[in-house]
């Protein structure tokens, strides 16, 4: 644990912010020349202390190459602050919204790898810890993205711990984010593993289109209506951003839009596991290395030779 004093001193005194959200704010600091990101918590945050508790609890024991890493945290009176390793290329959403203006367009294979990377980390969390958890917030700005673009799932504050491996579901005062929150839990209070399922299939929608979430009318607002119409032309180059001026595998893309399509169905029984997702992907990032791996003159077999 952190004192107050030692939190200024590794932010410099707040000197440099680096984001701002519900919880807080987020500051640049340094530990022995190492960059983190310290977030305060800021007092007018609703269940700010709860989000605090829960988060530090969950990431002092649970570990894994694609979630955020806990440094420590400060927790002296009405001061309140979690460190975190630093993510030098952001959050997933800035890249789709223009803020990342440095960095190059995502091409069609890192769209996948970070893709790849979100479903890795939530699989973990769902079947790789002591018990289920449901993080209950997956959203393109709770992706993070490091120096060499390895994405890590964040913001952990309305997670939940399911008691046992038989427990199918919680039920729970509603909480998430409009648009990446399942309809059913929203309906029913009933909160499993899919309806993670449901918010990730939104996020890979995103990652697919770089379109909003939420925009239009109201019967066809939601990301998921609007690539859903767009389907029915049978025209892949109509879904996938345009940016990427068609420098994809067909294949690859048709197999992650029906990733997303059956993650975002109604009913969640129609919905796949994690681990179904992740392999998929996984099989759609393969055929998409073929492809890139042929153009540059390799076999698959030979890019990994020594």
């Amino acid at each position: 644990m952190y004192s107050y004093y030692d939190v200024l001193y590794i932010t410099n005194n707040f000197k440099r912010i680096i984001g701002k959200g519900g919880f807080g704010t987020v500051y640049l600091g340094f530990i022995d020349d190492t960059p983190v990101a310290v977030k305060m918590l800021s007092s007018s945050a609703v269940h700010g202390y709860q989000q605090f508790q829960a988060e530090v609890k969950l990431l002092v024991s649970v570990h894994h190459k694609n979630l955020i890493s806990l440094i420590g945290y400060c927790n002296e009176g009405t001061n309140k602050g979690l460190i975190y390793e630093y993510m030098a290329k952001g959050n997933l959403r800035e890249h789709f919204s223009g803020k990342h203006n440095e960095s190059p367009i995502l091409s069609w294979k890192d769209r996948l790898r970070v893709a790849v990377d979100a479903a890795v980390g939530l699989e973990y969390l769902h079947n790789g810890c002591k018990f289920p958890i449901i993080h209950r917030d997956i959203k393109s700005s709770n992706i993070l993205l490091d120096e060499h673009f390895q994405a890590k799932l964040s913001d952990f504050g309305l997670s939940k711990v399911f008691p046992d491996d038989e427990t199918s579901h919680v039920s729970t005062i509603v909480a998430g984010t409009l648009g990446y929150l399942d309809p059913h839990y929203h309906s029913s209070n009933r909160l499993t593993q899919k309806s993670d399922v449901y918010s990730f299939g939104v996020v890979l929608l995103e990652i697919i289109t770089n379109q909003s979430v939420m925009a239009g009318n109201e019967e066809t607002g939601h990301i998921s209506e609007r690539v859903n119409l767009m389907i029915s032309k049978g025209d892949i180059r109509a879904i996938v951003d345009s940016s990427l001026e068609g420098n994809f595998d067909i294949k690859s893309a048709w197999k992650a839009v029906e990733i997303a399509m059956v993650c975002v169905s109604p009913n969640p029984n129609e919905r796949p596991m994690m681990s179904v997702v992740m392999s998929e992907l996984q099989e759609a990032l393969a055929t998409e290395l073929a492809r890139t791996n042929h153009n540059n003159g390799f076999s698959v077999d030979t890019e990994f030779m020594p």
